[in-house]
């Protein structure tokens, strides 16, 4: 698929999450946001999906089967630190919210801990602190 001209100067989410709910929820709000939104459905598909296009941003869930969350973000980070691959932010995005989990979240690299159920307008404020927003079409 090619993407028009307004596409290619939107910001590009990597959206990482496997619960189809969640999926739909989350595409929604990032299409009203007016970014173009790329989905992987596990760790090992976001990987792929960076290297093959640097993102501006991944969401990242935690849980998920075969490679979760935080194992992907300490790839992620390596891959940058190496320098084979830029950086981008990484803001986690999953239910648990103790300190612990926020703690863990950091510690495997991500830049943000955000807790679902998603809110359209929490989610917006925390985009607008990594990305220049385009407004919705």
């Amino acid at each position: 698929m090619r993407l028009s001209l307004d596409e290619g100067s939107r910001p590009r989410v990597l959206l990482v999450e496997d619960n189809p709910v969640n999926q739909v929820v989350a595409l929604e709000f990032l299409n009203m946001m007016g970014v173009v939104a790329v989905l992987a459905a596990d760790g090992q598909e976001a990987l792929d999906a960076c290297t093959r296009q640097v993102p501006d941003l991944v969401l990242m869930d935690i849980q998920m089967p075969g490679m979760d969350g935080l194992e992907c973000a300490r790839r992620l980070r390596n891959l940058q630190r190496e320098g084979q691959l830029a950086a981008f932010p990484i803001l986690a995005l999953t239910a648990h919210a103790l300190d612990a989990d926020v703690c863990a979240s950091l510690e495997a690299g991500m830049d943000e801990h955000l807790t679902k159920p998603l809110d359209f307008a929490s989610l917006r404020k925390h985009l607008q602190r990594w990305l220049n927003l385009p407004s919705a079409q």
